[in-house]
C-alpha cells in the first residue's frame, strides 16, 4: 500500500478518510509468471496498480508466434484493459504477466463508489486514463516517427531491465518487426 500512496501523493494530497475508504476497496493479488489474467472476450472488471512485476498487453493469434504485443506496464504503473473497463464490453486483447506480479486491484463497482464518496476517486480515474492515453500516444508516435532500430534502442534506454526478463518475440512484436529483423538489429548495435 505504501507504493500506491506515495505514487498518488506525489500528485495530490489525500485525506486520511479518503485514503482509508479507498484502501478498504483494494485487494492484493499475486499472479504467477506467464499467466494470462484477462482473456480475450472477457469484460475487464478491475483497474490495478503494479507493486512489482511486468504485464504485457497483446492480441492473441492462433499461432502464438504471431501474437501482437502492443504494450507493457511496469512497477508503479496502473494496468487495465481500460477500454473494456469503461464500456463494460468484452476485451479485444489479453493481459499477461511476464514475471511474478503483485497487484493492488479495485473493481469497477467499487471504483464507482469511491468516485461518489471521496475526492481521491476522481484523481485515480483521471490518473489512470491519462497514463493509458500517454502510453498509447507515445507508442503511436514512435511507430510513426522512428525506425525499428531507433524504437528498439529507445525501449531499452527507458527500460534496461527488459532485456533480462522479456522474450525477444514480444520485443520484436512490440517494435513492429519480425524476430529475424530484431536479431539483425541487435547484431548491428552490439
Amino acid at each position: 500500500m505504501k507504493q500506491i500512496k506515495e505514487y498518488l501523493e506525489s500528485i495530490a494530497h489525500i485525506s486520511n478518510e479518503d485514503w482509508d475508504f479507498f484502501t478498504s476497496k483494494l485487494t492484493q493479488r499475486v499472479i504467477p509468471k506467464k499467466e494470462v489474467f484477462l482473456k480475450l472476450g472477457e469484460v475487464e472488471n478491475q483497474i490495478s496498480f503494479i507493486e512489482s512485476g511486468i504485464v504485457r498487453l497483446f492480441i492473441p493469434k492462433e499461432d502464438d508466434e504471431k501474437d501482437i504485443t502492443f504494450g507493457f506496464s511496469f512497477e508503479n504503473q496502473f494496468i487495465s484493459a481500460y477500454d473494456s473497463f469503461l464500456t463494460r464490453q468484452p476485451s479485444l486483447y489479453q493481459l499477461q504477466t511476464l514475471t511474478t506480479t503483485r497487484l493492488l486491484s479495485i473493481t469497477y463497482d467499487d471504483l464507482q463508489e469511491v468516485y461518489k464518496k471521496t475526492q481521491i476517486g476522481n484523481l485515480i480515474g483521471r490518473l489512470t486514463a491519462e497514463r493509458l492515453f500517454l502510453i498509447k500516444s507515445k507508442r503511436e508516435q514512435n511507430l510513426l516517427n522512428l525506425n525499428a532500430e531507433e524504437r528498439y534502442v529507445k525501449l531499452f534506454k527507458e527500460r534496461p531491465q527488459l532485456i533480462r526478463v522479456m522474450p525477444l518475440k514480444y520485443i520484436s512484436s512490440y517494435i513492429g518487426v519480425t524476430a529475424q529483423a530484431l536479431s539483425r538489429i541487435r547484431r548491428r548495435i552490439s
